[in-house]
């Protein structure tokens, strides 16, 4: 669908899964193309890689795992060197499983569901951290702010159902309890008449950016019964602006996972002055993951080569400074790619009376 860098037969072409229409959360890859596109910008201006340009071919996957084949196997037949991007776990999982099969590198930016692939893979690596690790940490931090009865309510997903299972678990293992409320045949107002006759002091949305989400938001907060439950969303959908514009004041005090650390180093500032400027808007740390990305595979084909083998085979002798800490890859238990086991979490929420602004409700360091 795009093209971004010189356009020459000469250049080296890295493949780009990013959401960029619905039902895809396209704020997100908005960001998360920004975050690509800079860093190919960069390292063109400083000569690319071994004197060749990079040349990042885009493919719009729109949250659909089928889109997503197509565009690793059109992109495979492209001679792309390697695959970079997506946001959506269970499309990124669709993505890593086809790379896996074709033998072909994908650095994922930003997707966090576990198994990210159905059996292991030296093709795989990740950036994000996986779903396990951030979403304990959340439930953590729900009981340690005295939260014990969660309520949930969710949508039909792999990825969801996955949250569900780690809240759940980790939440009984501590003391807590879980209540999932489907949301697929009801409507927020409902969803409310419930909640009223709960003992849950927490409701999580493990739903879709901007609807149901905001419909839900919306009617929880003008309801005079619910007026001291909380409201979470460890999938991050406050992170964008949509969420601010949609929702105001409403919006605030509804904390999320977040993946960068408490204070970026001299080039994540430096990066993220950069992407302010292309985005017109705060950067997410989706931006920033995606710059990440790019930043890695241009180490890995200085160091080890161009030919997808190499690329592959960079993975577990990778250490590269990023915008949110030294980059380097393990296998981490339960997942089966390379993953960066050092990412960083943060939990943060939209301040009240400011929600503009962001800040920091908890840091598990």
């Amino acid at each position: 669908m795009g093209a971004t860098g010189s356009g020459s037969e000469e250049a080296t072409r890295i493949g780009a899964l990013v959401p960029l229409t619905r039902p895809g959360w396209v704020e997100a890859g908005r960001h998360l193309l920004a975050g690509l596109q800079l860093a190919v910008s960069e390292i063109n201006g400083a000569g690319g890689i071994g004197g060749k340009a990079l040349e990042l071919l885009v493919r719009d996957t729109a949250a659909d795992p089928q889109k997503a084949l197509a565009a690793v196997d059109e992109l495979a037949r492209l001679g792309v060197a390697a695959i970079a991007g997506e946001y959506h776990s269970v499309v990124a999982r669709a993505a890593a499983i086809r790379a896996d099969e074709l033998g072909l590198p994908f650095l994922c930016s930003s997707a966090v569901i576990d198994r990210l692939s159905e059996r292991p893979t030296k093709w795989v690596a990740r950036l994000a951290p996986p779903q396990s690790r951030g979403w304990k940490i959340y439930a953590d931090f729900l009981s340690r702010a005295g939260h014990h009865r969660i309520a949930v309510a969710s949508q039909e997903s792999v990825y969801w159902a996955s949250g569900v299972h780690i809240l759940r678990n980790h939440l009984q293992a501590i003391g807590g309890t879980l209540s999932e409320i489907s949301m697929s045949a009801l409507h927020a107002s409902s969803l409310c008449d419930q909640l009223s006759d709960h003992r849950a002091t927490v409701l999580l949305l493990l739903v879709g950016q901007p609807e149901p989400a905001i419909s839900i938001v919306k009617s929880v907060r003008n309801d005079s019964r619910l007026s001291t439950l909380k409201i979470g969303a460890p999938a991050g959908q406050s992170e964008f602006a949509e969420w601010a514009t949609l929702l105001g004041e409403n919006g605030a005090a509804i904390p999320f996972l977040s993946y960068r650390p408490g204070q970026l180093n001299p080039l994540g500032s430096r990066v993220e002055r950069a992407l302010r400027e292309k985005l017109d808007e705060p950067p997410s740390f989706v931006a920033l993951e995606g710059y990440d990305t790019i930043t890695v595979l241009a180490d890995a084909m200085r160091s080890h080569g161009i030919d997808r083998n190499s690329i592959a085979a960079s993975w577990p002798h990778m250490e590269v400074a990023g915008t949110r800490g030294q980059i380097q890859f393990s296998r981490a238990p339960a997942t089966t790619v390379w993953q960066w086991t050092g990412a960083p979490i943060q939990i943060v929420e939209r301040t009240p009376g400011d929600p503009a602004q962001f800040r920091l409700v908890h840091d598990p360091r």
